[in-house]
């Protein structure tokens, strides 16, 4: 029986000192039991808050380089697509225009005139001016021409060639850069015996807005005979003028 109680009171203690420790290692440094848990929820809070800041700024940082790159490739392709719209309208309907040139004659010192003979007539002659300025501009329908004698100190009796009748249309014809508006005239249409004392084919490229002084002098060859000339309007070509001017005497 004595041996019976002492293992009791063994096992008692035991069991105390057990619990003890136990409620030691519960109890903390508060008897709280939650203050062992708290730097290992602070350290987990810590490692959250670095982990969402971090994205947050790579986000902003991503955000920001593809929205300016969006911009500046918008800004581009607009800037690019509007100058050229803009390049291109300049170029259909600024100086090189025919509205341009109805509201510019051309003046004298943008013009180059010759006087050649046509090929295969011997009594055609082909008036080209050049327009050699850097904008379009416009003339009169055709050119002023008189016929008369190189010498004559008076110029009352030289011969004035018909024109085409029933003008009307544009204000003025155009004339681009760098080409030229061609006028043929006739000086024997009919081929018959004609004047032979005059020698000299006087060209006022525009008779519209041009003075007397901007007439230009163009020697003709020997043995002309003038009679009944005729001249036609402005054309782009040799073949449209020689049409223009079969034209002249009629309405």
């Amino acid at each position: 029986m004595s041996t019976l109680r002492h293992r009791t009171t063994v096992l008692a203690a035991a069991t105390t000192a057990v619990l003890a420790l136990a409620l030691t290692a519960c109890g903390g440094n508060d008897g709280t039991g939650t203050k062992s848990a708290g730097p290992a929820n602070d350290a987990a809070a810590a490692a959250a808050s670095t982990d969402a800041t971090q994205p947050t700024t790579d986000a902003t940082t991503t955000g920001a380089s593809k929205t300016g790159a969006g911009q500046n490739t918008g800004a581009t392709k607009t800037g690019t697509s509007k100058t050229g719209a803009s390049n291109g309208g300049t170029k259909a309907g600024g100086s090189t225009s025919d509205s341009y040139a109805y509201t510019h004659p051309c003046k004298s010192g943008d013009l180059s005139v010759r006087v050649y003979p046509r090929e295969g007539s011997a009594t055609q002659q082909v008036i080209e001016v050049n327009n050699v300025g850097a904008n379009s501009c416009g003339l009169s329908y055709f050119p002023r021409v008189s016929l008369g004698a190189a010498k004559a100190s008076d110029h009352s009796s030289d011969i004035r060639p018909t024109v085409p009748g029933g003008l009307g249309g544009a204000p003025a014809y155009p004339v681009k850069p760098k080409t030229a508006a061609i006028a043929v005239i006739d000086l024997n249409p009919s081929g018959a015996n004609g004047l032979t004392w005059i020698n000299e084919m006087n060209v006022l490229a525009d008779d519209d807005h041009m003075p007397n002084a901007e007439t230009q002098n163009f020697e003709l060859g020997p043995d002309v005979k003038v009679r009944d000339p005729k001249l036609g309007l402005y054309r782009s070509t040799v073949a449209e003028a020689v049409s223009s001017m079969k034209q002249a005497g009629t309405s």
